[in-house]
Parts: structure tokens; C-alpha cells; sequence
């Protein structure tokens, strides 16, 4: 079907639709002729209705890399089917050595302020174990993610059972002196050669090439917090299992549901926890121990059966690789269910969008709130080099302002 021939349908059907976009039939044939001169053969726009009509749309079924808008769909799997009150946890065991095992689930927000808690927490019970033991075979390891390379920016961090802080550390360099950057995590001296190795002043790296390495960090991170806490831990750190003759103490509950975790990760559009979700979630619906491989099923059963796509391909769960593709019109189902969670996105004025970005490669995805409050629903997915999604939003936004 030729372009002027969908706009041709289009603008039948939005005469009657009764929506801001679709007062008259000149408005929604100057959206899309607009939208259409933008375009590239690579890109894809669609403008549609509270109701999920599309009343503008350019490559709508192109399947297209998604970057990581692709994280609405993880999420929206995740919220939907364990629920936004699902908590992560992280289990704590005594053995007959009085050796502490520190057993994870893959908890995604472990990070320095939930160590506190546990530290304090357990120091009030044990003032004195030997070694630490951490358990980590929740996951199988290794955890190979498509798409996520070996270097020490965080969006490569490695994916874990047992992982603090997103595997990563921020660090700054003042007279100096290596400092951390996030006064709630001390800077071990452990981590100060990759640091220097980093070429960085200032940032934040991932501190691990591999699970075992992170697994060492962890380690490191909880004795600092049970030391501080009072409890003293006289031997070393090491990997181990729980058995059945250790002592159940304490089942740790994170201080923040999955929609709280949820809402961090479409924030700061965070890979790491997109695909611990994954691994959980995967893990929870098909049993231990966590792989990609059962992530991915849970994630596509969704996605074909439950939404009822039938186009592109899903690879992983962070859009990190650029072997996952996407149609807009996929996208536009994802946020038709998307609404009762639209509030966890990022907001800008009247709009609650997600954003992606690889090289080349540029996509956004979401909601404008109308006039009347509804949302109206934008997919744009640019996979030309050298173009950006701004001037498709500028006439999107305008032409739904002006109407």
C-alpha cells in the first residue's frame, strides 16, 4: 500500500474518531504529510488516539531496532505479571562453622542504603562471624547478554544473583586524592587500579569484566557495612551454596516494590536492571536457576500471546543489542497497556515518554496529555544515522496543540 493511500484511509477513519488530532480531515492530512517528509526509508511515526486509532503513521510496520524504548515492553511483562508489588529479596544463613551466607535473587536496587539496613539489622544479632560466603547459583552463570560489551561504562555492567550498587562505582579525584562520589558508598581500595585504568577524573564505572569479579566487590561492600554496623568478620570472602544443615536467619525484603524499580530503571534507563528483571522473571515463572534463555521465553510468550504481536524480534531486555526489532505499531500495543503505569515514565509538561539512543540510532515512545487529560500515544523509532526524534515531536506536539 502506497503512502497516499494510507493517508488517504487514515483520514476516513479520524473524520469520525471525535479527537483534538482529528477535528477535520485537513488536520490529520497535514500531520501526515509532515511526518512523511521527515521520514526516512529506516524510520517510523505514528501519532494515535486514546482509543489506539492511528490518525498518523509513517512505516508503521517496519520492523526497526527499538534501543531502549524496548524497556516499556520488559517492564510492562514485568508489572503485569508479577505484579508492582512484587519485592525482590536477599536471604542471610548461619552454618555450623558460624560462617554468614548471604544468598541473592538477583535484587537490581542493592545498593549501599539497603546494605545499611542489613548490616544493622543482622550486627544487632550477630556481633561476630567467621567468613562470608555468598551464594550466587540463583543465576546460572555465565549470564551472556546480546549486545552488552566489556567495557567499564556502566551500561555494561555485568548481570548477577548477588550484585551491589548496579556493579558499578562513582568515584571523583579531588587534590589528588580518589574520592567516592556518593557519600553513602566508601571507595574500597580494591577498586582504585580500575579507576585509575578508567582514564576518568570523575565518573562511573562497572568495576567487574565477569560475575565472580563483581561477587568479589559485593563481598568486600558487605563487610564495610557489617564492620560499621558493630559486627566483626574474622575470616575471608568467599563463593559457596547454601546447605540444608545452615540456619535460616533473615529473609531481607527490598525497601522498594517493582514499581518503584520499575520507575528508577525508565529514569536513568538502566540496562543492568532491565535484564535482572528478566533473569527474576524468567526464574520465577520457569523455575531456578535464572537464565536468559527462560527471561526471553517468559518475554516473548508475553509479547506474542499475551499482546498478540506477531512481528519483529526479542533478543534481550534492555534494548542494548541491535539485534532486536520492533514495529511502531508493536510499540503503540505496548502502550495501549501501558496506561495504568504510564505515571512510572519520565514527564516533561504534558508528556510521559521513554527514550533510546545507540549509535545511530534514536527512538521515542509515549503519552501527551490532552487538554482533556487523556493520553494520546507517540511512537517515533529513527533508524537513519545522523537524525534525531526532536523535529518529529515538534509536529506532533504542535499540531495536537493547535487543534
Amino acid at each position: 500500500m502506497g503512502v497516499g493511500l494510507v493517508w488517504s484511509l487514515l483520514s476516513l477513519t479520524v473524520l469520525t474518531d471525535g479527537s483534538p488530532w482529528a477535528s477535520e480531515l485537513h488536520s490529520a492530512a497535514l500531520l501526515g504529510k509532515q511526518l512523511t517528509a521527515l521520514a526516512g526509508p529506516a524510520d517510523a511515526v505514528l501519532a494515535a488516539s486514546p482509543e489506539g486509532k492511528i490518525l498518523a503513521g509513517v512505516n508503521i510496520d517496519l520492523a526497526l531496532v527499538p534501543a531502549s524504548i524496548l524497556k516499556l515492553l520488559t517492564t510492562l511483562a514485568a508489572l503485569e505479571k508479577m505484579g508492582p508489588d512484587f519485592r525482590f529479596k536477599t536471604d542471610f544463613y548461619l552454618d555450623p562453622q558460624n560462617n554468614l551466607k548471604i544468598k541473592g535473587y538477583g535484587d537490581p536496587l542493592l545498593i549501599s542504603e539497603e546494605l545499611k539496613v542489613i548490616a544493622d539489622h543482622l550486627a544487632a544479632i550477630l556481633p561476630t562471624v567467621h567468613n562470608l560466603i555468598l551464594d550466587d547459583f540463583y543465576f546460572e552463570q555465565p549470564v551472556r547478554i546480546p549486545g552488552r560489551g566489556a567495557s567499564a561504562e556502566p551500561y555494561d555492567a555485568p548481570n548477577g544473583a548477588l550484585c551491589v550498587n548496579f556493579n558499578t562505582v562513582a568515584f571523583n579525584r579531588i587534590n589528588g586524592r580518589w574520592i567516592t562520589d556518593e557519600p553513602q558508598t566508601p571507595l574500597l581500595p580494591s577498586v582504585v587500579p580500575k579507576i585509575i585504568a578508567s582514564g576518568l577524573a570523575r565518573g562511573r564505572i562497572t568495576l567487574a569484566a565477569d560475575s565472580i569479579e563483581a561477587l568479589e566487590y559485593t563481598g568486600e561492600l558487605f563487610r564495610f557495612f557489617f564492620h560499621q554496623a558493630g559486627m566483626h568478620v574474622t575470616g575471608a570472602i568467599h563463593r559457596g551454596r547454601v546447605d540444608p544443615e545452615d540456619t535460616f536467619l533473615w529473609s531481607h525484603q527490598s525497601g522498594q516494590a517493582l514499581n518503584q524499580v520499575v520507575a528508577e530503571l525508565l529514569e536513568y534507563s538502566n540496562n543492568f536492571t532491565a535484564n535482572q528483571i528478566l533473569l527474576v522473571m524468567g526464574a520465577e515463572f520457569l523455575g531456578a536457576p535464572a537464565t536468559v534463555d527462560k527471561g526471553l521465553q517468559v518475554l516473548r510468550a508475553f509479547y506474542r500471546k499475551e499482546l498478540g504481536i506477531q512481528t519483529g524480534r526479542i533478543v534481550e531486555a534492555s534494548g542494548i543489542s541491535r539485534d532486536n526489532r520492533v514495529t511502531a505499531r508493536a510499540m503503540l500495543t505496548v502502550l495501549q497497556r501501558y496506561e495504568p503505569f504510564h505515571t512510572l515514565m519520565r514527564r516533561e509538561g504534558r508528556q510521559f515518554y521513554k527514550t533510546g539512543h545507540l549509535k545511530g540510532i534514536r527512538t521515542r515512545a509515549g503519552f501527551l496529555t490532552g487538554a482533556d487529560g487523556a493520553l494520546y500515544r507517540f511512537v517515533v523509532i529513527v533508524n537513519t544515522p545522523g537524525r534525531t526524534t526532536d523535529s518529529f515531536m515538534k509536529v506532533i506536539e504542535k499540531r495536537r496543540l493547535e487543534d
